[in-house]
């Protein structure tokens, strides 16, 4: 330590040495000339510009250069030349140690400038400089002597740049962000209307304010200081630094990336100049997204060059915020030959995607998969699958496309032959469900299965979502041991983070007569999960109390239920944070909620109880199929039967394939016996088709053909009602899916 401390004073012992040497020669009487007259070469080395390369290093990164010149030539210089006073001097010196790398004692140099002294001639200085451009327009000559000339200044100005430069090496980060906040201070207080132009003769003060204002709010970054590192952002992008384009565009760009990753929410801006109608943004991805749409416009004027990483960061922006549908039209203004159309296609598709415009977003996936564009793109050939997947008339166009991305896979990369297995068997499933005949349906349902396990294969069984779609498939063909079998993997996996896994094995066990366990299930899963996702949970827990005579249980389960989702419907309406679609989510849970009550007063026999039920869910959608086909149902109990069939056209009338509904209105239409059996057995197939595991559409098919009294309709009708026993015997609390 006293070695140290030895050292450290002899360094100090020689610089003051070497400064009051220095000073010896410049220091030696009266002023003789401003500094802006000294040297009348650029080369000398008073003035000598450390150029911006010298120290626009990164962030604690001294740019070490070789010896140009030492002290002894700094003082012949300033001596044939002129004079400098103290804090001119110290500047001087500083930058010589500062352009040999030895920061330590340039630091020394610069903490010698009395700079709260020099700051008020500074700004006098600066401030009369201007006023004496503005006036040798109007060539007038009665302005007072200013107390420093701008190199003056400019040299000062540097000095403190650079003493924030030499703390950043250091690592002292705050005292190097007040350090380079005082050049803004002073420059902003000199020129009330920004700094001006007139002045741009002198580049090392504009160059020196350009760094200064770059340099701070990385200082306040690596201090750990955000709130004071958005707010030197702001301040940075006001018009008053007279920067060009490139260097606003810089920092715009880099304000918008600490906007998304920077981890935490700050205070919006202030905009209060701004007129009413203007944007004003209210966190931080919006001030994000309004940075990055400005660089897109400045782009697309060509005022800046291209750069793909904005549209990285504006996807992403618009991710978080969810409106995919706001990026996609930015991409669709920007200009040709910007990103390329095949580009343009394929992130288009997945902004409409996300956006939940489907059928728009697979047009223009058909567009880019198209001969004379990229027929073999495997990222498009998947989403494009799995689009298709999810519309039963669409099931063959998705096999069509997961086939082809298995064919350019060859010997490739085993996840991607996974997930084309995978939605291969999704689409060959879809398909089975449109299978006109019985062969059709059972063969594309061997081919989903033996898809889906390869897929799982492929995976050794550890890929989650694979797996899920492997148990949901034995589920729905009703091979239930082999779905509780995956099913039972996959919770293993998750480790029961996953609520479509809780609710998948809940419903398994329901359609195996196994409800204890599924309720015990159900209980597990309530206490994993956060209250805004319970909801499914509680509704099948509710129709499992009921399946085992719980009624009282299934009622309060009901009312828990709907308590919860008013509450977070409330949360949803008042915080904007959260996306439409959860908002639409629980409302439509809450229709459904209120619909399973009214069936159970209907079954009961409690009318009233039963239209207020109706009249809750008619608020909250009155255009719904499902409750116009409950209103239906209560005129049937009633023996109102006319009405029924309005009420039960009305919802076929809003959704055409609402099986319960067809189902219905054949069972009413039976029983009026007025109508034609062909019009019956019409209703009754079309249902079958829908949904051909519909036990409730076999036992009325099944009692159609019973009425008919003829030796081949009992046969038939035999059949049917042994298709609809055993699927009631493996029948779920709810649909699987």
């Amino acid at each position: 330590m006293k070695s140290e401390k030895r050292i450290s004073k002899r360094r100090r012992s020689r610089i003051s040495l070497k400064f009051g040497k220095f000073m010896k020669y410049i220091c030696s009487g009266e002023q003789l000339k401003a500094v802006d007259e000294m040297v009348p070469s650029s080369e000398s080395i008073g003035t000598k510009d450390c150029s911006a390369s010298d120290y626009s290093s990164k962030a604690g990164e001294v740019v070490k250069h070789p010896d140009i010149g030492n002290i002894e030539e700094a003082e012949w210089s300033l001596r044939e030349t002129s004079s400098l006073n103290y804090e001119e001097a110290r500047a001087l010196l500083g930058r010589i140690e500062y352009q040999k790398g030895n920061i330590e004692a340039a630091l020394h140099v610069f903490e010698g400038i009395d700079i709260a002294a020099a700051t008020p001639k500074m700004k006098i200085a600066l401030a009369l400089a201007n006023r004496k451009g503005e006036r040798h327009k109007r060539r007038s000559q009665n302005l007072s002597s200013p107390p420093m000339s701008v190199h003056a200044i400019s040299l000062l100005l540097e000095a403190i740049f650079l003493k924030a430069k030499c703390l950043q090496g250091l690592g002292r980060f705050k005292e190097a962000a007040q350090s380079c906040k005082v050049i803004l201070d002073i420059v902003e207080s000199s020129f009330a209307e920004g700094f001006p132009e007139n002045l741009g003769a002198d580049c090392k003060l504009q160059e020196t304010l350009n760094r200064a204002v770059e340099l701070l709010p990385e200082l306040w970054k690596l201090a750990d200081a955000p709130r004071e590192t958005i707010m030197s952002y702001r301040r940075a992008l006001l018009p008053c630094w007279n920067l060009d384009v490139e260097t606003t565009a810089k920092l715009q760009k880099e304000f918008a990336i600490f906007l998304l990753y920077c981890g935490g929410e700050t205070c919006p801006p202030n905009l209060r100049s701004q007129m009413g109608s203007s944007f004003v943004p209210r966190n931080n991805i919006e001030e994000a997204i309004l940075l990055l749409m400005i660089l897109l416009r400045k782009v697309a004027l060509k005022r800046i060059e291209w750069d793909p990483s904005i549209l990285d960061h504006l996807s992403f922006a618009f991710s978080i915020a969810g409106d995919l549908s706001s990026l996609a039209k930015q991409i669709e203004e920007l200009l040709p030959g910007i990103i390329n159309r095949k580009e343009r296609y394929h992130i288009l598709a997945l902004c409409y995607y996300g956006a939940g415009e489907d059928l728009v977003a697979l047009n223009l996936l058909r567009k880019l998969l198209s001969g004379s564009e990229d027929p073999k793109c495997l990222p498009a050939l998947l989403i494009a699958s799995k689009i298709c997947g999810e519309y039963p008339d669409l099931a063959e166009e998705g096999a069509t496309f997961a086939s082809r991305a298995l064919e350019c896979l060859g010997d490739g990369c085993d996840q991607m032959e996974s997930t084309a297995n995978c939605l291969l068997g999704i689409s060959l499933s879809a398909q089975s469900k449109v299978a006109i005949t019985d062969f059709d349906r059972a063969t594309r349902q061997a081919k989903a299965l033996q898809a889906l396990v390869s897929a799982a294969r492929s995976t050794n069984m550890r890929d989650l979502s694979i797996l899920y779609r492997l148990s949901l498939e034995y589920a729905e063909q009703r091979k239930l041991n082999a779905a509780h079998y995956y099913a039972k993997m996959l919770l293993k996996l998750e480790g029961g983070s996953n609520l479509k896994g809780w609710l998948l094995m809940a419903r398994i066990l329901s359609a195996q007569k196994r409800y204890e366990d599924a309720e015990t299930i159900l209980n597990a899963a309530l206490d994993q999960t956060g209250k805004w996702e319970q909801g499914e949970l509680l509704r099948t827990k509710a129709k499992v109390q009921l399946v085992q005579g719980q009624l009282k249980g299934a009622v309060e389960t009901y009312t828990h239920l709907l308590a919860a989702l008013q509450v977070q419907t409330k949360t949803f309406s008042s915080d904007k944070r959260f996306y439409k679609g959860s908002a639409n989510h629980a409302r439509s849970l809450e229709l459904e909620v209120w619909l399973d009550l009214a069936f159970i007063y209907i079954n009961l026999s409690q009318w009233h109880d039963a239209e207020i039920c109706l009249s809750k869910s008619e608020a909250i959608s009155s255009y719904s199929a499902s409750k116009c086909h409950a209103t239906g149902v209560l005129y049937e109990k009633k023996g109102l039967y006319k009405e029924a069939i309005k009420a039960f056209r009305s919802a076929l009338n809003i959704d055409p394939a609402h099986v319960p509904s067809l189902i219905s209105t054949a069972m009413v239409l039976r029983k009026l016996s007025d109508q034609s059996n062909a019009v019956i057995r019409s209703f009754l197939m079309a249902a079958l088709r829908l949904d051909g595991m519909n036990s409730s559409a076999w036992y009325n098919l099944g009692l159609f053909y019973k009425s008919q009294g003829t030796q081949s309709s009992k046969l038939e009708a035999a059949e049917c009602f042994e298709a609809a026993a055993s699927l009631e015997e493996t029948a779920p609390v709810e649909p699987f899916r």
